[in-house]
């Protein structure tokens, strides 16, 4: 890597400030937190506005919030992501972890469809394919995807009267249970499903944010049963969710 520009790394540190709290700064502010020259603030400030990446704050002199340029970089960033290759980045990195198989999917009508893959390394794996298409309710991305829907929007994929598809004897077809245990996942922020998509299997799985903070994928590591326990599913959660996180963040949004 090449040698670091300080004048430039100052710039960057600045707007990286408006990030937090209210998003607007004076300059003895800036000076402040950075601990810089007064004057170089001042000239960087003034740069920095000139060239749009910060603007005077209307009706209150000496503060600054962030220009239209910093949106404009943003939009074409965003204009620019394929979540199947970022989720794959991600899920590579989640798999190289654990050596578990890690998915990510996202949902179409009531169901999955998996738009990244990365097989585990073990000898006793789960078989699987990108490209897939499974029933949502099944699955731990899944019920994980349909915790996040709006209550018309579920009713849409979940309707409430008659009996679900189950795919093995452990999958869930009553939509009633279905709702509760849905509900629970939103409370806690992760899904799980023990053989319910398959016999030999158990999965674990975490919400993808976009930039705006809608849930747009799920992120699973899956588990043949012979390595699954309530240790290793502790584990694995906090391994998706930590994943589903990393990949929220390539994608543009900004966690609490």
């Amino acid at each position: 890597m090449g040698r670091l520009v300080p004048a430039v790394t100052r710039a960057l540190d600045i707007l990286e400030l408006f990030l937090e709290g209210d998003g607007t700064l004076t300059a003895p502010d800036i000076v402040r937190r950075l601990q810089l020259p007064r004057t170089t603030v001042h000239e960087l400030v003034a740069t920095l506005t000139a060239r749009s990446y910060l603007v005077p704050v209307p009706g209150r002199p000496g503060h600054y919030r962030l220009g239209v340029r910093p949106y404009q970089l943003g939009s074409r960033y965003a204009e620019q992501l394929d979540l199947a290759a970022e989720g794959q980045q991600v899920a590579r990195s989640v798999a190289q972890t654990c050596e578990e198989t890690v998915h990510v999917a996202i949902l179409e009508g009531a169901d999955v469809i998996y738009i990244a893959k990365v097989d585990s390394t073990q000898a006793v794996r789960m078989v699987s394919a990108a490209g897939r298409r499974l029933p949502a309710h099944c699955t731990a991305v899944g019920k994980m995807l349909l915790a996040c829907l709006t209550p018309d929007a579920l009713a849409a994929r979940v309707p409430e009267g008659g009996q679900l598809h189950g795919m093995t004897p452990h999958s869930v077809t009553d939509p009633a249970v279905l709702r509760a245990e849905l509900g629970r996942i939103a409370e806690r922020g992760t899904a799980v499903e023990e053989s319910e998509s398959n016999p030999d299997v158990s999965c674990v799985a975490a919400p993808v944010q976009d930039r705006s903070g809608r849930v747009v994928a799920a992120l699973s590591v899956s588990v043949p049963l012979v390595r699954w326990s309530a240790e290793r599913r502790a584990e694995l959660e906090e391994l998706a969710r930590s994943g589903a996180a990393r990949l929220s963040e390539r994608l543009g949004h900004r966690g609490l």
